[in-house]
């Protein structure tokens, strides 16, 4: 890790909806906490001054803040400043050097489009704002894996990797370190976390929303990219990992890499995609739309701890709930001692990994009551209903201050995940509608070979009060 801090936070589209819904709130939350203490610098296009963009960030910490205290904001806005410019002119850049007004070791956070990434790197590079500095990108890295390839030849033209962080807020959300943390504390778990006792993994990301006036966002993206590309197959890394050789950042990169290059990439025969109802009628989405909002798709790790193991994955938008959810199955016991019922679930770990909580679940079967040799399913269930204790914004951006990128996706990791759907991005097969409130299109249900069946998961309120 390097350990030395940043001395400025350079914020780029300051005045869009990600500063405003999320980065800010994470400022606050840092300056609150006393770890953060720093210029705070928002570069964009809109004519502001100083002051209006101060009352933006006041207005955004008010909306989604927590714990808003005046007094702390007061002092927060001392450090506010406002410069600008267009991103794609160098005076822009050079007035940003003069605001840093010396400051060394600058921390650029691009909450900008995409498609301006490497324009902004490059002007960071040519006007002197990059060295000595980090740089954070906010995912979508690429729309598919040459612009992958061609943004981290610029990155690495400019920024040294281990100043690049590549940010997926998905990886410090506590639930997903939650997930870590018990796969590598407890040791009960190392004799069967292989293919000899697992049978199947299963992993749902279900949204009960649809896009929500992000039509014409949505279009470019689709569920494929949105989600599956960047959040679950990080989750699938957590899941499939090996220990790391040591501590700190790269031993634990190192093992999520190793996954990511270890699957297969996907093809049409894996892959089921669906369309909710009503979607082509929302603004920005074309009449005739080929865009998925709901993906599920069969993968598989050439590795000798998984060969043969599938992972099942399922992302929709539209669907009953909104939680993730990963279920991992255990193979049934070699014979059958005692009866069972038609519809037995195998021995299964169940995480809830949020957005309304925290919990860890075993699977198991015990004999039900009378005098026959039955039995019924019983769940061993811990669960933290509180949610985040720390906003995963809050996390990762303390984390890029300080120089470690344990939590943040390294650039083999990110053309290995391209590399596993690129195959897939442009299929030429019709997309299948669903109902909303269902979970997704019927051909999808029997996706899962026989006896097995999707886990679909439960409102909050049903399994944790």
């Amino acid at each position: 890790m390097n350990e030395i801090q940043s001395d400025a936070l350079v914020l780029f589209g300051a005045t869009g909806d990600l500063a405003h819904k999320k980065i800010f709130p994470a400022v606050y939350a840092l300056f609150r906490r006393g770890l953060l203490d720093m210029p705070i610098i928002g570069v964009a296009g809109s004519d502001w001054s100083e002051a209006q963009f101060q009352q933006r960030a006041l207005s955004s910490i008010q909306q989604y803040g927590i714990g808003f205290d005046r007094q702390v904001f007061a002092r927060m806005a001392t450090r506010l400043h406002y410069v600008r410019g267009n991103y794609r002119e160098l005076a822009t850049f050079t007035g940003l050097r003069e605001t840093l007004n010396g400051a060394q070791h600058p921390l650029h956070y691009l909450a900008i489009p995409p498609s301006l990434f490497a324009t902004v790197v490059q002007n960071l590079g040519a006007s002197g704002c990059a060295t000595g500095a980090r740089v954070v990108l906010e995912k979508p890295f690429g729309r598919d894996l040459n612009s992958a390839l061609e943004l981290n030849a610029v990155l690495g033209g400019v920024f040294a990797e281990e100043s690049i962080f590549r940010i997926d807020h998905y990886l410090g959300k506590e639930s997903v370190l939650n997930l870590l943390y018990f796969r590598f504390t407890n040791s009960f778990l190392e004799p069967i976390w292989n293919r000899n006792y697992i049978e199947r993994v299963q992993i749902t990301m279900a949204e009960d929303f649809g896009v929500q006036g992000r039509g014409r966002f949505y279009e470019e993206v689709g569920a494929l990219r949105d989600v599956v590309q960047n959040h679950l197959l990080q989750v699938v890394a957590h899941i499939a990992m090996e220990p790391p050789a040591g501590k700190g950042a790269e031993p634990l990169r190192d093992e999520r890499s190793k996954v990511l290059r270890a699957l297969r990439p996907l093809n049409a025969d894996h892959v089921i995609r669906g369309q909710y109802k009503g979607y082509r009628e929302v603004e920005g989405v074309a009449a005739d739309s080929q865009v998925e909002t709901f993906v599920a798709v069969e993968l598989y790790l050439d590795s000798w701890r998984w060969q043969g193991v599938p992972f099942y994955i399922r992302a929709g938008k539209c669907l009953p709930v909104t939680a993730t959810e990963v279920v991992v199955e255990l193979k049934a016991p070699p014979q059958r001692v005692f009866d069972y019922i038609e519809d037995d679930r195998p021995n299964y770990f169940r995480f809830r990994l949020g957005p309304d909580q925290v919990s860890i679940a075993i699977g198991a079967r015990a004999k039900a009551a009378g005098e026959r040799m039955r039995g019924e399913e019983v769940e061993l269930f811990v669960c933290n209903s509180h949610g985040d204790e720390m906003l995963a914004y809050e996390r990762l951006l303390g984390d890029a201050m300080k120089g470690d990128s344990t939590l943040f996706s390294r650039r083999d990791g990110i053309e290995s995940a391209w590399r596993v759907v690129d195959p897939v991005l442009n299929l030429d097969k019709p997309v299948h509608e669903y109902d909303p409130g269902s979970w997704g299109p019927t051909i999808a249900d029997p996706f899962l070979p026989l006896p097995a069946r999707w886990h679909n998961p439960k409102p909050k309120n049903e399994e944790c009060s």
